[in-house]
């Protein structure tokens, strides 16, 4: 993933393997964390980090 600190809604439906419409839909519905400037909604690199530890720890944990 690239290093800088923000993605645009597009950059993050290419990083995640999901349509522009999907993307914008996350946004929509909370599922992918955002930051509006002015008109623009940004991603944070460290928020799709996170929301990608999530997932993963909860694949790796066995369910009862």
């Amino acid at each position: 993933m690239d290093q800088r600190a923000v993605f645009s809604v597009n950059e993050v439906a290419k990083i995640l393997g999901l349509s522009r419409n999907s993307a914008y839909e996350g946004v929509r519905r909370g599922e992918i964390p955002c930051i509006r400037v002015g008109k623009r909604l940004l991603i944070p690199r460290h928020a799709i980090e996170v929301m990608l530890s999530q997932y993963s720890d909860k694949a790796s944990k066995p369910e009862n």
